[in-house]
Parts: C-alpha cells; structure tokens; sequence
C-alpha cells in the first residue's frame, strides 16, 4: 500500500516516536524509508558586525545537531531491517522544506509527530505538523 514513507525529524522525543510507528508501517507495508531533517538557515536575527559569525555559528550547530538525529535514526530503521535514506536540506520554512521533499521524493505518506501545542503556545510558536 505504501512503496515510499517520508519521516521528517528534529531530534525531540516527539519525532523518535514517530520513527518508531513509521519502523512499524514499513515493516508491514515492506516500504522504502526517507528520513529528513530540516533546518531553516535565516531564524538567526543578529545585527551589526557580529551577524555573519553570529549565522556561522547558528548554521553549524543545526547541522551537528541535524547529523546526530539523522544517525540515530537511520540506525533505528535500519536495526530493524528497513531501507531507509537520510538527508538534511536548508529551507526558508521547515514545513515547506518537508511538503518539497515529499514532493520531489514521490513519498506515499508521511509519517511525524506532533508535539500537541495549543492557545498562546501554537500561536506564537505555530505547528509543523499543521502546514504539512
């Protein structure tokens, strides 16, 4: 039913949950696997002099992180005996960079958490899993 499952992460307990049904899903449907992590390169708002090492710094400390969630990801599925692929891509808003890869990739589902905000939370901080 599913040849081709996306599962977009961010590292948080939230998404490993997600890992976690998605290892399930793929095992049943004998599903391909793309697990993506999105960083968005402009969140860092720094003026002066300093913005350019400021952005530096930003964008090398998502892309460590981004690696070590990737990692133990793909060590999660492919434990499991599942075919999986990760990847980190740069978008200028990380629901856009999920639905582009969707997209590009042909994915059948996608499969990610949600980590339940509401009221003022959601307001300010809005839902990836919404716009997706």
């Amino acid at each position: 039913m599913f040849k081709h499952l996306l599962v977009p992460i961010d590292g948080s307990p939230t998404s490993q949950l997600a890992v976690d049904k998605a290892i399930g899903l793929a095992q049943a449907f004998s599903s391909a696997v793309s697990v993506l992590y999105v960083i968005d390169p402009y969140p860092f708002t720094g003026v002066g002099a300093d913005f350019a090492y400021g952005q530096t710094q930003y964008l090398g400390a998502a892309r460590a992180e981004a690696n070590e969630a990737l990692a133990q990801a793909r060590k999660a599925f492919e434990a499991a005996g599942v075919r999986v692929s990760a990847s980190l891509v740069e978008a200028h808003a990380v629901w856009r960079g999920i639905t582009e890869a969707a997209e590009a990739g042909g994915a059948d589902l996608i499969v990610m958490g949600s980590h339940g905000r509401s009221g003022i939370e959601k307001l300010v901080l809005g839902s990836v899993a919404q716009r997706v």
